[in-house]
């Protein structure tokens, strides 16, 4: 399967969207931090011919050097996006810029944030992994362990499996 990545901070370029969405390829748009959930659809007017669109959620500014996860606009998406949404758990908790001349993050919040996403019905993560993380190259702080790697996707199919139920 091919993804093209539309990163955060070009996801309202229309002819880079209108040009991913030409080719055979899954087009994965990630929603900019400064953007309202509702924003979602004037990106989505853009995706027309698409093999499939995906949108993913990865934090929205909140003050200086802070991202944050409002579940509120996530559960929004999924109400009216008509696509499937992807939770960026790594980056929602970076900070940008936290470190002076770097990103910094808490990884320690990557768990508790995709167990909670995975509570509302989300399907679709994406994770930074890293087997030493605080020696990568980049997004070192909001990386998860690739040992923890294993128990984080069980106990989201988990979350995932009983939600179903309840639908």
């Amino acid at each position: 399967m091919n993804v093209i990545q539309i990163p955060a901070f070009l996801c309202r370029q229309t002819d880079l969207i209108q040009a991913a969405c030409k080719t055979n390829c899954i087009v994965n748009i990630k929603k900019g931090q400064f953007l309202a959930p509702w924003d979602v659809k004037g990106i989505l007017s853009k995706t027309e011919g698409a093999k499939e669109v995906w949108i993913t959620e990865r934090g929205t500014s909140f003050g200086y050097n802070t991202l944050v996860t409002d579940f509120t606009g996530i559960q929004y998406m999924l109400d009216n996006a008509g696509i499937p949404v992807v939770f960026d758990v790594t980056h929602s908790v970076q900070k940008p810029g936290g470190q002076g001349d770097s990103s910094g993050g808490n990884r320690d919040y990557v768990g508790p944030l995709s167990r909670a996403a995975a509570a509302m019905g989300v399907s679709n993560f994406f994770l930074e992994v890293h087997e030493d993380p605080d020696n990568a190259p980049s997004d070192g702080p909001n990386m998860l362990h690739l040992k923890d790697f294993a128990e984080t996707m069980r106990q989201l199919y988990f979350i995932n499996q009983t939600v179903k139920g309840f639908q």
